[in-house]
């Protein structure tokens, strides 16, 4: 028996709707539909409540930021470190380090290499020396450096709020008005201790107590400074020389400005405004020309340690003179 029809103009329930796709809304009316006050799909009330909420919790977020970072910076000194010495990442052994440096584009070299007659070849040295000597000469460079700098010497150490002085100006012949001797194919290296907060040095001062690993030449200047102006010995010594037999062959005679090593009256280094490392011009006055020189110059405490691989407490460099 055949089921009945549906009344004509009337859906069976077996029937399949076809509904046909509502018309896409164009983007110009998506972006503001004047019809229903609407931007980007939204009422201006809509957007206000929205705005409201992301300054409120930014805001809050902020405050939250300053909050804790005013809480850190209360634990902290701006001038004295709160991890020193042994607790700090820098330890208790500082390096070596020597002006000048090569040029930038050549940076990991250590290669000092120039022609002793030609001014445009060797401009670059004499310029980086004169550049990194600038805040020695000009106290003003240096911020807070000015009426608190005192002429120290090992038997009047700085007052508390004063630094010692670091005359460059009479290093002769390692001065910038001398080209730093470099026109003369003996050229002055300047070393420098890494400063290291709170570190006290502990100074060779006894010459029997010398270690073997140093240099005869700096046991004897030791012996002689024992001998005749004791007051000195607090010095941290530095020596410089050929890292090889040939080397130290070619090296030739050096001589050091203004003196052997760092004054102990600049120690320790507190972070005191204006304060400037000392500084030790090393003048190779008859470096062989024509071949790379390995030089090797080392600082001497009995607190320094020396290690070629970590570069601690000693500095290597080449020096090639055409």
């Amino acid at each position: 028996m055949s089921k009945p029809k549906s009344p004509v103009g009337q859906p069976d329930e077996h029937d399949v709707f076809i509904r046909t796709k509502p018309e896409p809304i164009p983007f110009t009316k998506f972006l503001y539909n004047s019809n229903e006050g609407t931007v980007l799909g939204r009422t201006a009330t809509s957007w206000a409540k929205i705005g409201i909420f992301y300054i409120v919790f930014y805001a809050v977020l902020a405050a939250l930021v300053a909050v804790c970072m005013w809480v850190f910076f209360q634990t902290l000194d701006p001038r004295i470190p709160k991890w020193q010495l042994s607790s700090s990442l820098i330890g208790t052994n500082p390096g070596l380090g020597f002006r000048p440096l090569p040029p930038e584009y050549n940076v990991e070299s250590t290669l000092i290499w120039y022609k002793g007659t030609d001014y445009e070849n060797y401009k670059h040295w004499t310029d980086s020396l004169t550049e990194f000597l600038a805040v020695y000469k000009t106290p003003g460079l240096t911020p807070g450096r000015g009426q608190n700098i005192f002429n120290c010497d090992y038997q009047q150490p700085p007052p508390r709020g004063m630094v010692c002085d670091v005359d460059i100006k009479n290093w002769a012949p390692c001065t910038q008005e001398n080209n730093y001797n470099y026109h003369r194919s003996a050229p002055c290296i300047f070393l420098k201790l890494n400063k290291i907060y709170g570190w006290i040095p502990e100074y060779f001062n006894d010459s029997s107590k010398l270690p073997s690993k140093m240099p005869t030449e700096l046991k004897d200047y030791i012996k002689n400074e024992e001998a005749n102006t004791p007051h000195t010995l607090n010095t941290v010594w530095v020596s410089c020389e050929g890292e090889n037999a040939a080397d130290i062959e070619n090296i030739g005679p050096v001589k050091y400005y203004p003196r052997r090593g760092f004054p102990g009256y600049f120690y320790p280094y507190e972070n005191s405004e204006g304060y400037l490392s000392p500084l030790v011009a090393v003048h190779f006055e008859r470096p062989v020309r024509g071949i790379i020189i390995n030089v090797e110059c080392k600082a001497w405490a009995r607190n320094i340690k020396h290690d070629r691989h970590d570069r601690i407490g000693s500095v290597h460099f080449e020096l090639m003179i055409d």
